[in-house]
């Protein structure tokens, strides 16, 4: 039987003379061919309930101001997170972290251990509007201290001064005593979770048995279980204000080069009674992310960190990606690598467009300057 000739003159595509020597047997492409296909044998699904949204906040009143490195985020004075916390929730969004810049520094970062603290100020105003939202406090001390860095520092003249030590290295045991009362004033605020962030050796165990001491062993402890020490931090430092003042955080956070040593740094926290891991940044350490879900039964965590967040919104802003679809397709990979967790600016974004039904390319988000092509 002879191929019919198409209008064009050419043969109708699926005639004997058009079939292939060797035509494929399997064919997965059968499931792609629609939207509705796809949707039905979508492996990883992503949803508001996977993000956490973080807040900066900062003293004052009716305060809401821009993060000029981080387009849609502000800082936010106590008195202004009502209005914040009930959008986070009617998203759906389950969970906020928070982020505290004080009125006043010093050394030892003392806003971070007062009851009457920035950030537990917030704990207490965010309860009370929205009891439901899980508030997860941040315990490090860049924020607080006037060097920048995230605990106690070898000062000549200071109690704790080592002549051992470099000027300025991070004191490691001094600055667990540090944690430990930080941690037992957030849960006294009403944090559901405290996240110890500088990754200092033995944080965990510290905070685990202050707050199992002074009665909050209900207060579960999310470990920044392996923090790289990535150029991705950029604009967080403009949003919390914590640029060290000497120096950077090498000494403490992991090399970027380092995966095995990010599994020792977990195993370690696991032992000492983490209840979540987190990895940070996400997308740079998806290996990580997916070793450390395969290790653990534990929840895993990630932090998709700034600099992720600002790239995207620059090349939008330039129309050189779509916005939306970048910014899904990311945290879609988070999710997919393994983290049940999202630490995310795009929470909301992210929580509005998944609402939203599947839009052809050409209409979702911010429209790019290079046409869209199947690849």
């Amino acid at each position: 039987m002879k191929a019919v000739p198409a209008t064009d003159g050419s043969l109708a595509d699926g005639g004997p003379e058009d079939v292939p020597v060797g035509r494929p047997v399997v064919r997965p492409r059968r499931l792609r061919r629609t939207a509705g296909l796809r949707r039905l044998v979508r492996e990883t699904s992503l949803g508001p309930s996977d993000f956490v949204y973080p807040l900066f906040v900062r003293p004052g009143r009716d305060v809401e101001r821009p993060i000029a490195s981080m387009p849609g985020q502000h800082q936010h004075s106590v008195d202004r997170l009502a209005d914040e916390a009930r959008q986070i929730s009617a998203l759906g969004i389950p969970a906020v972290i928070l982020f505290g810049i004080p009125e006043t520094k010093d050394a030892l970062g003392s806003d971070a251990c007062r009851a009457g603290g920035i950030v537990p100020r917030a704990i207490r105003a965010l309860k009370e509007v929205a009891p439901e939202l899980v508030v997860i406090a941040d315990l490090c001390f860049c924020e607080y201290t006037d060097h920048g860095h995230c605990g106690r520092i070898n000062r000549a003249g200071d109690a704790h001064y080592s002549r051992h030590l470099p000027e300025g290295y991070l004191l490691n045991d001094p600055t667990l005593a540090l944690l430990q009362r930080a941690a037992v004033v957030h849960a006294e605020a009403g944090a559901d979770v405290v996240a110890p962030s500088g990754m200092i050796d033995g944080m965990v165990g510290a905070i685990r048995t202050a707050l199992d001491r002074a009665g909050f062993e209900h207060v579960a402890v999310m470990s920044y279980a392996a923090k790289y020490a990535s150029a991705f931090y950029g604009p967080f430092r403009e949003a919390a204000e914590s640029r060290p003042g000497f120096g950077d955080r090498s000494q403490s956070q992991l090399d970027p080069a380092n995966g095995r040593e990010a599994l020792r740094e977990v195993a370690l926290d696991v032992a000492e009674g983490a209840d979540i891991l987190m990895i940070k940044p996400a997308l740079p350490y998806l290996d990580v992310i997916s070793a450390v879900r395969r290790a653990y039964d534990l929840p895993v965590a990630a932090y998709q960190v700034s600099g992720e967040y600002a790239m995207l919104h620059a090349a939008a802003a330039n129309g050189w990606v779509d916005l939306r679809r970048t910014a899904l397709e990311s945290l879609t990979a988070v999710k997919r690598a393994g983290a049940v967790l999202i630490l995310t600016y795009f929470a909301k974004d992210a929580a509005r467009w998944l609402a939203e039904a599947d839009p052809p390319p050409e209409e979702t988000g911010q429209r790019s300057a290079i046409p869209w092509t199947p690849s």
